[in-house]
């Protein structure tokens, strides 16, 4: 069994021993937040302000100075304060030599300047060592202890000593410090916390797409026709029936388009006969995108559930139920029982249970407090064998739903298919493509290809082989 490291779960240390102190200029809230959680820590703190006879709602046990008297003493310097204030920092240039300036700024668009802030600060204080750190911690994330919020700040720097000092104060302060390197990293870093769900825009958009396309599908087919080829006014459909078929279209869909780049870049590295090529940035972006497009298709199943639970207590079902119970009684006439069509129905139900029931694991152990648990053996086996289990059933759930109807051409309606019959393209077509992919031929020289072998090397003398290909990227398909 693995020892678990306490570096893991960091937590706010509250030791006995003085810590040192530091310095912040600024009196904002983010800088009074940071004051109050370092004085629960034992750090002593000083502010550093313009104006230090008028400054108010200060942390008790902090002191303020003036910039200048306050830069004294302390050899780590918070500079809490926005970039257009940073001019007057370079009246200290001499004061902050080879001290530790943390620069915690953050912008108000991506990319709005042509350096990042921490990158402009070195430029107006040379002499000192700059580092950039917690610009992705929230003044609410201090004061409510981090218990709900990220833990993780974002720490880079040109000089490794300087870095790691402000790395151990993060530790202190019960965070997790990631280093991302020299300040070249601080423009991104002050980037991230600007991005509006980076990697869901793209599973959104597509989600958007496909409920508009197939919402005018079905309308077409379902209502339109209806009152145009015999004055059918049905659009009470609009609120349950149109929505729950789009909804399981929807997830069907979204989940064989998580396995459709895993496909499209196997076929690749085969036609290749290499894996060190980078793939298409559009296939790159898509395969990042993966997680996120599943745990919106389990949005979409969740609902197409919670829509056929709600169908017995409808008014419209209500009804049709209780004059057929009449009509029969009355003409005394019963329908014969067919054992054929309880074998659909049966199949059908007892398929989509299956179905969701595994597309809920996937969703569970996605999770990163999941995920973290297993070890990569793990996670493939569920993200990927059971994935293309979930598909299968959620494919054959579709094609039973469909039964003696699937392709008779008393189902076109104005020449259109049944909308489950468009959403059976893309799974179907991942899941032959996975087939073949799986074949022993295939699947030999594709394992070769993924362990290093290429079809174009060249051996050299000494038996080893040159790789013609200077971009390596070792994808996890």
């Amino acid at each position: 069994m693995e020892k678990t490291s306490t570096d893991a779960f960091p937590s706010t240390i509250y030791s006995s021993e003085k810590q040192e102190t530091v310095c912040i200029f600024g009196t904002g809230d983010f800088g009074r937040s940071l004051a109050f959680k370092m004085l629960q820590c034992n750090y002593s703190i000083v502010f550093g302000s313009r104006n230090p006879q008028k400054s108010s709602l200060l942390p008790h046990g902090a002191e303020i100075f003036s910039y200048s008297e306050a830069a004294q003493k302390s050899d780590i310097i918070i500079i809490a304060v926005h970039r257009e204030h940073y001019d007057f920092l370079k009246e200290l240039t001499e004061v902050f030599k080879g001290k530790i300036l943390v620069d915690i700024s953050n912008n108000l668009k991506i990319n709005q300047y042509p350096e990042s802030n921490a990158e402009y600060l070195a430029h107006l204080v040379p002499g000192a060592h700059i580092v950039k750190a917690f610009n992705t911690i929230s003044a609410w994330a201090l004061q409510s202890g981090t218990l709900d919020a990220n833990r993780q700040v974002f720490v880079c720097g040109n000089d490794s000593h300087a870095k790691q000092r402000v790395m151990d104060i993060v530790r202190t302060l019960g965070l997790t410090p990631l280093d991302q390197g020299s300040l070249m990293a601080a423009k991104e870093i002050e980037n991230y916390p600007l991005q509006l769900f980076p990697m869901w825009k793209f599973p959104f958009y597509l989600s958007a797409i496909l409920c508009v396309f197939f919402f005018f599908y079905c309308v077409i087919r379902d209502i339109i026709y209806p009152y145009v080829n015999s004055k059918k006014d049905i659009t009470f459909r609009l609120a349950i029936s149109i929505p729950n078929r789009i909804f399981p279209i929807a997830a069907l869909t979204l989940l064989a388009l998580v396995y459709l780049p895993g496909v499209i870049a196997a076929i690749l590295q085969l036609y290749r006969g290499t894996k060190y090529r980078r793939f298409p940035d559009w296939l790159d972006h898509w395969m990042l995108c993966r997680k996120q497009l599943g745990l919106v298709a389990l949005g979409f199943a969740f609902l197409h559930v919670l829509y056929t639970l709600v169908i017995p207590i409808r008014y419209y079902v209500r009804w049709t139920l209780k004059n057929r119970t009449i009509t029969q009684a009355t003409a005394k006439t019963q329908d014969l029982f067919s054992t054929s069509t309880a074998w659909l129905s049966d199949s059908y139900v007892a398929l989509g249970i299956l179905g969701f029931f595994l597309f809920v694991l996937l969703g569970i152990t996605s999770l990163p407090s999941v995920s973290n648990m297993v070890n990569w053996r793990e996670f493939r086996f569920v993200q990927s064998k059971l994935g293309y289990l979930t598909l299968i059933l959620c494919t054959a759930h579709t094609l039973v739903y469909g039964g003696k109807r699937f392709l008779s051409p008393a189902s076109l309606i104005w020449y259109l298919p049944s909308a489950y019959v468009i959403a059976l393209i893309i799974p179907c077509t991942v899941l032959v493509i996975k087939f073949i992919l799986i074949l022993p031929c295939i699947d030999k020289t594709l394992t070769r290809i993924r362990q290093g072998w290429e079809r174009n090397s060249k051996p050299t003398s000494d038996g080893q082989y040159l790789k013609q290909s200077s971009i390596h990227l070792d994808s996890q398909l």
